[in-house]
């Protein structure tokens, strides 16, 4: 009692109080029970997104996957597998390439993702509005417009990351104070402005997205999609808004746990919603997914482009 020494931050006193000892490391990891179970969930929703994406490139000739622009489906597709793989990213040790890498690889794979879709969109409205017979028009729409908009939409995403990791990027840290006895590995996100100019960047265009669907929710609907990018929207933005409490009222290995979940199920629900009824239409009902579903009274319903 007459010499009382502090232990170091990295330590912490036993019972007796008469020894310093080692304070256990926790982070999330794939030994953890969390940790595993979110890899499992991460390789199923993997494999789905998988075999959607084999069933669309079997049918690629079919109607409803033309008449949906299936370049922007594939690429969709693929940017969903990926978000499910980066996802894998945040479990493990936290170390100098992994902490940067994985919210620049997130935000950019979910900004590509949302783009995607919002081209999807606004495509499948002007479609519509060109009912007079102009080729020129129908042409750029086909073949320049929704990509020059979802390489728009991405390059500012990228613009953001490049400044976030040229100025203050994530890096591994500690926090020995969440937790008695505990040292907290994880990535500070440097700059948490850059953060959530990254989150809310995602979210103006899903928002913007949700709009534009709604609006064209009401247009002819055999192979009009605008209706299921309003429900994916509404999942996605639903998910996001209630990501950021969740997220700053938890620690340690969980509060990266809740990011991982909102990527899983923001991405879940992205599949579920745009691809589960084209997945339906093809495999069980076949009949639907022929040229003369869009025909009525002898005019088409739906611009394949």
């Amino acid at each position: 009692m007459e010499y009382c020494l502090k232990c170091p931050e990295d330590y912490w006193p036993n019972e007796r109080r008469d020894l310093c000892i080692p304070k256990t490391i926790e982070f999330l990891s794939y030994g953890d029970t969390l940790g595993s179970s979110l890899a499992v969930i991460v390789v199923l929703f993997c494999l789905v997104t998988m075999a959607v994406f084999g069933v669309f490139i079997k049918y690629r000739r079919t109607v409803i996957i033309k008449a949906n622009n299936q370049t922007l489906s594939f690429i969709l597709l693929l940017s969903l597998i990926l978000s499910y793989l980066c996802s894998l990213m945040f479990i493990g040790r936290p170390t100098r390439i992994f902490c940067p890498l994985r919210q620049v690889t997130f935000g950019n794979i979910f900004t590509v993702a949302v783009s995607s879709v919002l081209a999807k969109t606004v495509t499948v409205i002007l479609a519509f509005r060109a009912t007079k017979p102009n080729i020129a028009l129908r042409r750029c729409l086909g073949k320049y417009f929704s990509t020059s908009l979802l390489i728009i939409c991405s390059v500012g995403q990228l613009i953001i990351c490049t400044f976030w990791l040229s100025f203050c990027p994530p890096f591994p840290d500690y926090d020995s104070q969440v937790e008695v006895g505990k040292i907290i590995l994880q990535c500070n996100e440097g700059s948490v402005t850059a953060f959530y100019i990254v989150i809310g960047y995602m979210g103006c265009l899903a928002v913007f997205s949700f709009i534009v669907a709604f609006l064209a929710a009401k247009l002819p609907d055999t192979f009009n999609e605008a209706q299921y990018i309003t429900f994916s929207m509404l999942v996605f933005c639903s998910v996001w808004i209630a990501f950021i409490p969740a997220y700053l009222s938890t620690k340690g290995k969980y509060m990266v746990a809740v990011e991982v979940f909102a990527i899983l199920s923001s991405s879940a629900g992205l599949l579920g919603c745009i691809f589960f009824p084209k997945c339906y239409i093809i495999l069980m009902r076949p009949e639907l997914n022929v040229k003369s579903a869009l025909v009525v009274e002898g005019k088409t319903k739906y611009n394949c482009i």
